[in-house]
């Protein structure tokens, strides 16, 4: 367990801003702490516990925060032999929090598509059979997990096989991709918007930026698609939406498995929620 009376986080920051002090925040997960300098300027210190996402999430801002301005933290520390970051705070309250069915909450949805938008454009690059590749063979990995702990049916099983094998045949556009862009990951307030929570960020395929919302989001409430996608700028085309489809295979078998190994019912249920919808 990270602790945050003394540690690495506490380290990083002394080292980079001097004296601080902790400001407990319940809204936080663990792994981040809510620090406060001599002047009042607030940080947020972050540990992470896999080298990997730490690296990815180290890399993110200086490559991308570019065209991002405004809309993000600032990475102003960090110290790669215990995977520890230091950010200045973001105001606002996540965005997970706005109550549903509200103005509030479609003004975040089109907030969320008008910097998405920003940054897959600045990024894209045009149609490649490489990455149908990679998400194949990725789909397949998580389905075999899923078939090995006993989670899914012969069919079922059969089922995605068959959709791994589709991404395998498909040409698809890539961008650089935030890969867990949803309103936990938002902050809002008062009329602005930010991001946070760049782990899992890399070139991907451009559309599997929007599977998150519309496996957990948008099918409960529609027009917080239609938001989205109004700040995004454009609207999916017949093949980006079967697209969509298919990375809602890989939605589902990741809950699978994810909700078997964390021991999270409400995961696998969305796993099952999602495969009854698209199987």
């Amino acid at each position: 367990m990270i602790t945050a009376l003394d540690g690495p986080r506490l380290q990083l920051a002394r080292k980079t801003v001097g004296a601080i002090r902790i400001v407990p925040d319940p809204t936080l997960p663990p792994r981040l702490l809510r620090l406060v300098d001599a002047r009042g300027q607030a940080y947020i210190a972050k540990q992470h516990t896999r080298r990997d996402r730490y690296a990815q999430e180290a890399q993110a801002y200086p490559m991308w925060q570019q065209h991002l301005r405004g809309y993000t933290a600032q990475l102003i520390g960090r110290q790669d032999s215990t995977y520890t970051l230091l950010f200045t705070a973001l105001p606002g309250v996540c965005a997970a929090a706005v109550q549903h069915d509200t103005a509030e909450e479609e003004r975040a949805h089109h907030a969320a598509g008008l910097v998405l938008g920003m940054l897959h454009r600045a990024t894209s690059i045009g149609n490649r059979s490489a990455i149908g590749s990679d998400l194949s063979q990725r789909l397949c990995s998580w389905t075999a997990k899923a078939d090995q702990a006993d989670l899914i049916s012969t069919s079922e099983r059969r089922w995605l096989l068959h959709s791994a094998t589709r991404l395998a045949d498909s040409y698809m556009d890539s961008s650089i991709c935030h890969l867990d862009y949803q309103p936990r990951n938002w902050l809002v307030a008062a009329g602005r918007f930010w991001v946070c929570d760049f782990e899992h960020t890399r070139r991907d395929a451009r559309v599997r930026d929007f599977a998150r919302l519309e496996y957990r989001r948008w099918q409960a409430i529609p027009r917080l698609r239609e938001a989205f996608f109004d700040g995004y700028g454009a609207q999916l085309t017949g093949v980006e939406q079967q697209l969509l489809e298919l990375f809602g295979a890989i939605e589902a078998a990741t809950a699978f498995v994810r909700g078997h190994e964390q021991d999270d019912v409400a995961l696998r249920a969305h796993g099952r929620s999602v495969l009854a919808r698209l199987k």
